[in-house]
């Protein structure tokens, strides 16, 4: 499949992914040591919903629409809490007005560091590597790269500080991404091992998925969540959902994503077999 990000901002697998990066860079904020973000598929940054890329899908209606549209309802009190960190970030960029821009990957990380931490957005193709440096420009916080990802991987690891979250976000655009992916977190994992590591995969071949990991069953002892979210029931060659590994995750998110997975889940649902799942390896 070709998972560019412009196409699917803002569907129901941004909102899974960015929920979660955005708790996760919270949890970091909590020890007043430094850190630093490395998002290895970086993408544009920023995205115009009403842009032609967005525009061709719409998929950001049926997700992050189903949250912060104007008739989407309040999340409950248990679970809105946990999406705050997230949709806070949505409404300033869209100045309380109705949706139409919505943070990539970089804007959510950025928006979420003290002024001493840092960000490395990296991003290969030229187009959206223009864009990304144009975003960031005189940003001092904020390093571009445009390496090729897997590269990034190496390149990057382990950061200055020794403190940070890794984001490996690829498109899943040629055959093989699972192997690419698994031997990134491989890599990664030589070279900073006490790193937070977030990697996002599309389901859409449940084989492939079960086969990256049983590769990361061989890796050896980790600590690590596996969380799944379906839009409906799995089928073959249909993208009906996505999933996060994220490795030494933090001791708060297995019980924040068993309130928010079910409830992202059932909102945006669109057929029957909607679900989330969880499940931690090394606790």
């Amino acid at each position: 499949m070709n998972y560019r990000h412009a196409f699917h901002a803002g569907n129901f697998a941004d909102v899974l992914k960015h929920a979660v990066l955005a708790l996760c860079v919270s949890y970091l904020k909590e020890k007043p040591a430094p850190f630093r973000v490395i998002d290895t598929h970086a993408g544009i940054g920023r995205y115009d919903l009403a842009g032609i890329e967005a525009g061709k899908t719409l998929e950001w209606i049926d997700g992050v629409g189903r949250l912060l549209g104007i008739d989407a309802p309040s999340a409950p009190p248990d679970v809105a809490p946990l999406l705050e960190p997230y949709l806070d970030i949505v409404r300033k960029m869209n100045r309380g007005g109705a949706l139409s821009l919505y943070p990539g990957s970089p804007m959510v990380a950025r928006a979420l560091l003290r002024s001493d931490d840092r960000l490395v957005v990296n991003e290969l193709h030229p187009q959206d590597n223009a864009a990304l440096a144009a975003l960031f420009k005189d940003d001092a916080q904020v390093k571009v790269m445009a390496m090729d990802g897997w590269t990034a991987v190496r390149a990057l690891t382990p950061p200055p500080e020794r403190r940070g979250l890794l984001l490996i976000d690829p498109p899943f655009e040629a055959p093989g991404e699972f192997d690419r992916l698994a031997q990134g977190l491989a890599d990664a994992r030589k070279r900073f091992a006490t790193g937070v590591m977030v990697l996002w995969y599309p389901v859409k071949d449940l084989r492939a998925v079960e086969a990256f990991y049983e590769r990361i069953d061989g890796m050896g002892e980790m600590k690590s969540l596996r969380a799944e979210l379906f839009i409906r029931a799995p089928a073959e060659g249909v993208f009906s959902g996505c999933g996060l590994l994220v490795v030494n995750p933090p001791w708060t998110l297995k019980a924040q994503l068993e309130k928010l997975g079910p409830f992202l889940a059932d909102r945006m649902a669109k057929g029957p077999g909607a679900r989330f799942m969880q499940k931690s390896r090394g606790d």
